[in-house]
């Protein structure tokens, strides 16, 4: 497995700084020892390098190759209004539960890409992926928070197939999430919210 980076994509803020950057730089670090890629201790270094001048909020783009060889991009950022209501919905396109490559994120983004080219912009800002037993997982960007009103959010286990996303990680940390199985069903019995590090929480509609 040689043919892939490591990503992290991260939101900076003038004044503010990066935004979770310790979660995200924890999750960089783990991955890469996992996979036995070397470099990971140089990512913070050259994620402030790469925003030294920066006038405005920023999407950051990091990668990290087998090699060692990172590399830094950037574009301006514009958060999600705060009544975003995205519109999703379920690919039919499936994760593969026992890949643990799922649970780290990377450049091989086929099944992403596969899922999120079964409907057109018209038709989804987002695109849901469940795994061969039909557990809901996450979406092409995005983890996926379930409100049903019983207090914390649900959020599906890593063990079902999915990234360990980082707004999800620190959810959890802050016991506004907990992990729990989700059925398509569950997805209609409550307020589905999807969400990422950059944008934050969304708000989410099933289209079926």
């Amino acid at each position: 497995m040689t043919d892939f980076s490591l990503i992290e994509t991260l939101r900076y803020e003038p004044g503010a700084g990066f935004v979770r950057l310790r979660l995200h730089l924890a999750r960089l670090t783990r991955s890469a020892r996992r996979l036995g890629f070397a470099g990971a201790a140089e990512a913070e270094a050259r994620l402030q390098a790469a925003v030294r001048d920066a006038q405005c909020a920023l999407r950051v783009r990091l990668t990290l190759d087998r090699q060692g060889a990172i590399a830094v991009t950037t574009a301006p950022f514009i958060p999600q209004p705060s009544d975003a209501l995205w519109r999703v919905r379920i690919a039919s396109t499936r994760l593969d539960s026992s890949d643990r490559l799922l649970r780290m994120k990377t450049t091989r983004r086929g099944v992403y890409e596969a899922a999120r080219n079964e409907f057109s912009s018209a038709e989804a800002d987002e695109v849901l992926l469940f795994n061969e037993k039909g557990e809901v997982c996450e979406g092409t960007i995005t983890s996926i928070f379930l409100d049903d009103g019983r207090g914390a959010l649900k959020t599906p286990p890593i063990s079902c197939g999915l990234l360990a996303g980082v707004l999800r990680t620190e959810l959890i940390c802050q016991r506004r999430a907990r992990v729990a199985r989700l059925s398509a069903d569950d997805l209609q019995r409550g307020r589905l919210y999807v969400g990422n590090s950059l944008r934050g929480l969304i708000r989410a509609e099933l289209v079926v």
